[in-house]
């Protein structure tokens, strides 16, 4: 086979800023066959495999990488499902510059190899073409309990349930899918594809209850007494934060976990065909500069605001959102406030009627090398707007915590795991992703999904 030496990514065709702007449809198109190949061809299957170091679940992605250039998609999609039970979200969402893509060799001289979009095109041309194979599970009698359907505890659950174990997974919404479901936008993760996902994990056995809450319906202990011989917590981390401004209490404020679950499972997304349930104004500021911020105000834009502001206290170079998010709402006319911090919300007769920020300049480095934020005396001003979305991160729910005896904790409120086998102090019960780390990634959601997995194996096959 002939490498293809050239410096740049094949690229990916999109829909048209002005026009995706108005849409819920997906933003970036995927690849065809032909441009699979010819992008998979740049990889030189490295003998040190450098990319699979940069990744938490271990996809063999040299292996995979031949064979879409080979033409041999099929054969591509079991490499990767060797170690990744979803691998049409990880194309699509997985911050791939600083993982795989950020250890690739070619991206020494020129860009990096495109590992996200070419697993996100075998993952495609599988679910479009591809019968599923019945798989033969000889079962060992034990039950494992999973808590929380996201991919932590999905990527948990069809680990185990190939191991033998009979496993259900509890869900607290009415959807199975977890952040999938509820946080990530359509246009970056249609639902569709979410539910294909989850019903591959089905179909191996999984059972997924949905509207219980483990801490209220039931508690850890409960299930334990009912047979349940060890329990994954993967319960996410859906309490969001706030300013403590004034106005925080106003209507037309959300935190952006309630506003794009609102968006998501209220299927405003089939937005302008049906009128939306999610009531957004003309002029909306989005406070923080994350991925959630990111999704928050082009979701606003797509609703139908005139004017979406993006309002954070640092600069341009501190913006934590990945630069393929940052540069997609820049393109959809998303208005960027840096190195502004709000003080307070105002409103009349109980709505939001703007919100007072002050602006601010860079001094010395924080403790994690960023740059703190010092507010300019006398800098205030009032941006006129009529909804505001707070984007500035979540904590694990204290449910789980306050009705589970023995499971200690962070201070901030995260299950305190054992790192290597997400094992916590309680007998029996094993926890990861967001609800240990705090808001973090899918990926690094379902590598401790698959670690847990393991442990879980090793603890009950020595029962």
């Amino acid at each position: 086979m002939e490498r293809n030496m050239s410096m740049t990514k094949v690229a990916m065709p999109e829909q048209d800023p002005n026009v995706r702007n108005k849409n819920f449809s997906e933003v970036a198109l995927g690849y065809t066959k032909e441009m699979a190949m010819e992008e998979a061809a740049r990889c030189l299957n490295c003998k040190h495999k450098p990319c699979m170091d940069g990744c938490p679940v271990n996809v063999p992605i040299p292996g995979f990488i031949e064979k879409v250039a080979e033409g041999d998609f099929e054969a591509a999609y079991e490499i990767i499902t060797s170690e990744n039970a979803l691998p049409a979200i990880c194309g699509r969402v997985c911050p791939q510059e600083n993982q795989c893509e950020g250890k690739c060799v070619r991206g020494i001289k020129g860009e990096p190899v495109a590992i996200g979009r070419l697993e996100r095109f075998v993952a495609d041309y599988h679910m479009a073409n591809a019968t599923p194979a019945k798989m033969d599970i000889e079962k060992n009698g034990k039950k494992v309990a999973v808590v929380g359907s996201g991919p932590a505890g999905i990527t948990c659950a069809g680990e185990l349930i190939k191991k033998g174990y009979e496993v259900t997974v509890f869900e607290a919404l009415h959807k199975a899918g977890g952040v999938l479901s509820y946080g990530i936008p359509e246009f970056r993760l249609p639902k569709d594809l979410v539910a294909k996902e989850i019903e591959t994990v089905e179909k191996l056995g999984v059972k997924i209850e949905t509207n219980v809450i483990v801490g209220r319906s039931v508690t850890i202990d409960e299930l334990m007494e009912e047979g349940y011989e060890a329990v994954f917590v993967g319960s996410g981390a859906g309490l969001p934060r706030f300013l403590n401004i004034p106005g925080e209490n106003l209507l037309g404020v959300y935190s952006a976990n309630e506003f794009l679950t609102r968006v998501n499972l209220m299927k405003a997304y089939k937005f302008p065909e049906t009128p939306t349930p999610v009531k957004v104004g003309k002029k909306v500021a989005v406070v923080g500069a994350g991925n959630v911020a990111m999704d928050a105000a082009r979701t606003a834009k797509r609703l139908g605001a005139e004017e979406v502001y993006i309002v954070y206290r640092r600069s341009e170079e501190e913006l934590p959102a990945r630069a393929e998010e940052v540069h997609h709402a820049k393109e959809e006319g998303i208005i960027f406030k840096l190195l502004n911090n709000p003080c307070a919300i105002h409103g009349e007769d109980g709505w939001v009627t703007g919100m007072e920020v002050i602006k601010q300049e860079l001094g010395e480095p924080d403790a994690s090398g960023r740059r703190s934020p010092q507010p300019v005396e006398g800098s205030n001003y009032i941006i006129d707007v009529d909804t505001v979305v707070i984007a500035i991160g979540q904590s694990p729910n204290p449910l789980i915590r306050q009705t589970t005896p023995g499971l200690d904790v962070q201070r901030w409120g995260g299950i305190i795991v054992e790192e290597d086998t997400m094992k916590t102090s309680k007998e029996g019960v094993y926890a990861g992703g967001d609800t240990v780390t705090g808001a973090a990634t899918v990926i690094l959601a379902m590598g401790a999904g698959k670690k847990a997995a393991k442990a879980i194996d090793e603890y009950l096959s020595a029962k």
